[in-house]
């Protein structure tokens, strides 16, 4: 492998990681993409982003990059892909080397090497291939933005844009040689709790505490399993009520308390179960809680699916060609299944089987967060083996 193929790439994802970009403001960090590709002599007829930014409320700086190259070989087209936003967390990111590391300078902030690291990978390819001219089949290189606020980029993209890619890779946290084939499905939603507002020192018996609605719901969740890791019977999944905002004062009797949950499981028909018994207890909470005129509360539900489970099967061409690409690289598969979401599970879920690979990503969302080079490194080497075969 060229060294010098390996030293650029190193300087490529420490300039990204100091580039701004959470998301919904991936514009800068997606300009200085184009700006590189078009350097290694990319044509502009090649470079397109899609209008994925602009389909709902959401909005956002730009859409999702895509670069098709014709193949100069015969054979199946390969995407090479990667979201480029990062965390809150990772803004104002100084990354400096220690080691075998690169870390945060700032101890107050995230690296952002999830998922710089991954667009470094799957950018250093795509340069590597224009400036050296190797011989690679039909190949599709895949910037996606918004994965960070619910792998929206994968998920609304306009796929067909891709050129019906028949292998997959996707570049996110983790080590080189690990291959996600599978990951949970999740299920977000939004619960309102209506009760009614009086005096809590005059008059409390005329209130209907939408506090105690809520403790009641998430106290039952929790005595009868489910919230946190669920098991039930051969089902597995977990849940999490992870915001809750209400009240204004210690002396009104509280009307509203608005709370965020999720549901998460490898089987959907689980998933729904969880969701259920989540609506159930916050239903039953809100009749139980009464004033002394017998008004009851309310709870209303607002939920959506982040992102559908998926299994890759076991001989499915795009797991066998990173099998493959690992072990001449000289390193040992790992096949795994993932309890967090990817842009992976959006593509699977529309017709592109998808594994994902890690690139040296250690603590990511944290101020912890560092990328081990030697695995970066190695996650460029089987990043080209797969580019060209």
């Amino acid at each position: 492998m060229n060294a010098a193929f390996l030293k650029n790439a190193e300087s490529l994802v420490v300039k990204l990681m100091s580039i701004p970009g959470v998301s919904g403001r991936e514009g800068e960090v997606m300009s200085y993409i184009v700006e590189q590709l078009k350097q290694a002599g990319a044509e502009e007829k090649h470079i397109k982003f899609d209008p994925v930014h602009r389909r709902d409320e959401k909005n956002g700086e730009v859409g999702n990059l895509i670069l098709r190259l014709p193949g100069t070989t015969q054979g199946k087209r390969r995407l090479m892909m990667a979201h480029v936003d990062t965390v809150p967390i990772c803004e104002g990111a100084r990354p400096v080397r220690r080691g075998r590391y690169i870390v945060p300078a700032d101890k107050t902030t995230g690296l952002g090497a999830d998922n710089r690291a991954g667009t470094a990978v799957v950018l250093s390819t795509a340069l590597e291939i224009l400036r050296s001219g190797m011989p690679h089949p039909p190949l599709t290189f895949f910037w996606t933005v918004q994965e960070e606020i619910g792998l929206r980029g994968a998920r609304f993209g306009k796929l067909d844009l891709l050129g019906k890619p028949q292998l997959a890779f996707n570049y996110d946290g983790g080590l080189a040689t690990k291959m996600v084939v599978g990951a949970t499905g999740g299920y977000r939603m939004d619960i309102r709790v209506i009760g009614r507002a009086s005096h809590a020192g005059i008059a409390p018996e005329l209130g209907v505490s939408a506090i105690t609605i809520a403790s009641l719901a998430i106290a039952q969740l929790h005595h009868e399993g489910w919230h946190g890791r669920i098991e039930k019977g051969k089902h597995v999944g977990t849940s999490n009520i992870g915001v809750i905002r209400g009240g204004q004062a210690t002396n009104v009797v509280t009307d509203e308390v608005l709370l965020r949950a999720e549901a998460r499981s490898h089987n959907s028909a689980f998933r729904c179960r969880i969701v259920k018994a989540i609506e159930q207890a916050f239903a039953k909470a809100a009749r139980k809680v009464r004033s002394a005129e017998g008004v009851c509360g309310e709870a209303h539900f607002d939920g959506h699916l982040d992102y559908e489970s998926f299994q890759l099967r076991a001989n499915d061409p795009s797991v066998l060609a990173a099998e493959r690409a690992i072990e001449s690289c000289g390193g040992t598969p790992i096949r795994a299944v993932s309890n967090g979401g990817l842009d992976a599970n959006w593509m699977s879920e529309r017709g592109i089987p998808t594994v994902t690979l890690g690139c040296g990503q250690e603590n990511v969302h944290t101020t912890s967060e560092r990328l081990d080079l030697e695995e970066f490194r190695l996650a460029c080497r089987i990043g080209l083996q797969l580019a060209t075969g």
